[in-house]
């Protein structure tokens, strides 16, 4: 059975961090609508804050995001100038100094930024936006370029989070995915933030990656549980060359197919929820004491860029190339490459390539697809009420699910949709039963599994 279902839905899906997602953004959007939407912001909205930082010193393969490989700190020097360029173009536009409750750096790898970098950053943001001790201060930490030093300049600028990039503790697969990082690394780094009070630690953990195993994976989640992190991601690679193309250097041959994936996937939870962790929709992992946890169950957990967060925040404004934010009215996405993104602040402009401004439509059909993937269950009639349309405007996609149903992946009971055990790796395709644009345009997604 486990094959018939993995043969028959492993399909391309979208990972659902927004909706509409990325490939539907349009030119629409573009840097006055950015300076309108940010100008009709109530003061006492709360905001979170997304900063990248795009340069890294060598490529891992398996990497998705926008990043610029570098040898030397002069370009990663005059990008932070930019960067603080856009910090005071966007607080300038914001009808008075907002509180900034999530603080995020990722990339790239931010571990790019010298000490100095921090300090510069931080007095920037405290003097723009209100950042106060209860602000969640988050940065992704590559272990290989981390110095203990490095370390302290970050509890010294408040953060008070650290997300560690792992993927593979198998050195085989390490050596397939171009990222050399020894166990005792990751264990040294760890050491070093829980010494200098940052206690809040997420890690970043794949499956199907090149020639990997269930057994392979089953070893590796052993190695994380002894590090005892609070949360877990558990990412499936996801292959895409023709949108990133150092993946080409990944054997796909070597990749494993999707009956293998899906036992890698269960395998990997099995072991985290025995030791303790609480599943958290369809690929993260977290300690009872982890806010993501009381977000879960008080049903506050949110679906962001970044993954699953218990960030609330109504909007949340992205700085650097590439970044995208979210706002009430819609999404917007800076520019790339860094030229340009250079070049547009260097006018005084907003640098906004593309965006989404959003309808009642897209409002509805985000709020059931985030509930799905987030809580793996959603009462349509209650949102419906909520959105004031008819109870009956989802019989289509009641209809898409029903042999989805047939096959135990969800459970429908009048008008909840509720993702079963089974269903749980497929809960990205049920959620797609729900987007009006999947079967528009030439987007291309990863597996669903």
């Amino acid at each position: 059975m486990t094959t018939d279902l993995s043969s028959k839905y492993d399909l391309m899906v979208p990972r659902y961090t927004s909706y509409p997602t990325a490939p539907h953004f349009n030119d629409g959007v573009d840097g006055p609508t950015y300076g309108k939407w940010l100008a009709e912001l109530a003061p006492d909205t709360p905001l979170s804050l997304y900063f990248h930082i795009p340069f890294c010193d060598e490529m891992c393969w398996f990497c998705g995001c926008y990043t610029k490989i570098v040898k030397r700190y002069d370009p990663v020097a005059a990008y932070m100038d930019t960067l603080l360029a856009e910090i005071d173009l966007v607080a300038d536009a914001l009808p008075g100094k907002f509180k900034a409750t999530n603080l995020h750096w990722g990339g790239g790898s931010p571990t790019m930024l010298k000490p100095e970098d921090w300090r510069r950053i931080i007095d920037k943001l405290r003097s723009r936006f209100d950042v106060t001790a209860e602000s969640a201060i988050a940065v992704e930490l590559d272990p290989r370029t981390a110095t203990e030093d490095y370390v302290k300049a970050l509890a010294a600028a408040g953060v008070n989070r650290a997300s560690i990039g792992v993927q593979s503790f198998d050195d085989a697969i390490q050596k397939a995915i171009n990222r050399i990082q020894p166990y005792e690394v990751t264990a040294a780094v760890i050491g070093w933030l829980r010494d200098s009070g940052i206690t809040h630690i997420n890690m970043d953990m794949m499956y199907g990656l090149p020639n990997q195993t269930t057994d392979m994976v089953r070893a590796e989640t052993d190695l994380a549980i002894e590090l005892r992190p609070a949360r877990v991601a558990l990412f499936g690679y996801a292959h895409v060359p023709w949108m990133k193309s150092h993946m080409k250097m990944i054997d796909e041959a070597a990749l494993p197919d999707g009956d293998e994936r899906w036992r890698q996937f269960m395998a990997a939870s099995k072991q985290l929820t025995d030791a303790g962790y609480i599943a958290v929709g369809l690929d993260h992992f977290a300690l009872p004491d982890d806010d993501m946890a009381a977000a879960l169950q008080g049903g506050q957990l949110h679906r962001n860029f970044q993954g699953y967060t218990a960030d609330a925040a109504p909007a949340m404004l992205g700085f650097g190339a590439s970044a995208i934010g979210h706002l009430p009215q819609g999404f917007v996405q800076n520019v790339q490459p860094l030229k340009a993104y250079r070049e547009t602040i260097g006018k005084g402009e907003f640098p906004i390539a593309r965006g989404f401004a959003l309808g009642p439509d897209d409002r509805l059909r985000s709020d059931v697809i985030e509930r799905i993937m987030c809580d793996l269950t959603v009462d349509l009639d209650a949102v419906c009420v909520q959105h004031n349309v008819s109870k009956a405007t989802f019989v289509p996609e009641m209809e898409k699910l029903a042999p989805m149903a047939a096959d135990g992946l969800v459970t429908l009971v009048g008008n909840r949709v509720t993702v079963s055990d089974v269903g749980r790796p497929f809960v990205r395709l049920i959620a797609a039963a729900f987007d009006a644009y999947l079967d528009s345009g030439k987007a291309r997604h990863s597996r669903a599994i």
